[in-house]
Formats: C-alpha cells, structure tokens, sequence
C-alpha cells in the first residue's frame, strides 16, 4: 500500500528544513509541489525546494497549470511582447509610493508591462496607493479571482479607474501597469 504524506512548506520553514523535504526523492519516491494559490514556486517558498534539488541532481518536471500572473498579462491587453515580474511590492506606504513610481518609468523606458501580485486583505491599500501616486494616462490592468466564477479583470488609465475602484478586499488579484512612451 502506498503512503501519501503532506508536508507544509511556507514562509516561516526554516532553510535547513529544505534538505530534509528532499529525502522522499532521494529514497526514490515520486513527490509533487502544490501551492494552495498561484503556480508553485512563482512568488511561491516552493522555489527553495527546486533549486535545492536541482543542486542534488534531482530531476525537476514542471506540469502545466494556471499561472494567474500569466492569465492576466493575456487577458489585460498591455504588451506580453516585454514584461517583468516584481512579486509583492513593499508594504510600507511610502516604500510602495515610490516602487510605482519607478515602475511607471520602468515600463516607459523599456516599454514593458510591469506585473505584481499583493496579498488578498491589503489590495484595498494599493490600489488607493495606485490612485494617490500613478500617473493619470498610465495603464493599470486589475485581475481578480481567475478562473473563478467571479472573476474580474480590466483594463483602464488610472484616471478612470479612480472614478470607480472594484471591490478587491480579501480576493487573489494581480496588478500590470503600462506606460506609453
């Protein structure tokens, strides 16, 4: 009989308790990583543990899935052509003013579409962050809950979205930003 053992890997897993997750695979055992949202090991602790078994020459087999970040740069319409992933922007207000602020220019100067993610209970913060300090023409594409049966996803300048803000507390959502040069 087969035996499936669950183990938790998470932000507070302490690095020295990577090697250890590795021992099921080492013994010959086939092992999956599943994250509870997002794809595995994109902006996901799950990346510790595939580098860690490359470095012992386990052999790493991704298998297709969602991915929200990519879902939502294909359904936003902003450049998919150049894009660039920063994960979670800072939490300090005044630290996450002023990353926006750099990736407006970011996305000016390299024409690219700049993506990040934010956990579910603060997205009311960043996107007034996101109506206080980006520009009014800059394009902001706000996708909530893909795949889901509420799913929410649009695209419109800042200026717009200021007129009338989606209701995001507590919901998955990704956030891109294009500037036209």
């Amino acid at each position: 009989m087969n035996t499936v053992t669950i183990t938790t890997l998470d932000k507070d897993t302490p690095a020295a308790a990577i090697g250890g997750l590795l021992q099921p695979l080492l013994d010959g055992l086939d092992v999956a990583l599943l994250s509870e949202a997002g794809c595995p090991a994109v902006a996901d602790p799950g990346a510790l543990l595939v580098r860690a078994a490359h470095e012992a020459g386990i052999t790493v087999v991704p298998l297709v899935g969602p991915s929200a970040i990519l879902l939502a740069l294909m359904a936003s319409g902003l450049n998919g052509q150049r894009f660039a992933f920063h994960g979670y922007l800072p939490v300090d207000a005044t630290a996450r003013a002023s990353k926006i602020r750099e990736l407006e220019q970011r996305s000016k100067r390299e024409d690219a579409t700049q993506i990040f993610i934010e956990t579910p209970y603060r997205n009311d913060a960043m996107l007034q962050t996101l109506m206080e300090h980006g520009g009014d023409t800059t394009l902001l594409c706000v996708a909530a809950e893909l795949t889901q049966p509420d799913e929410f996803i649009a695209t419109r300048p800042i200026a717009a979205w200021r007129k009338k803000l989606p209701a995001l507390n507590k919901r998955p959502a990704v956030f891109l930003l294009y500037c036209k040069r």
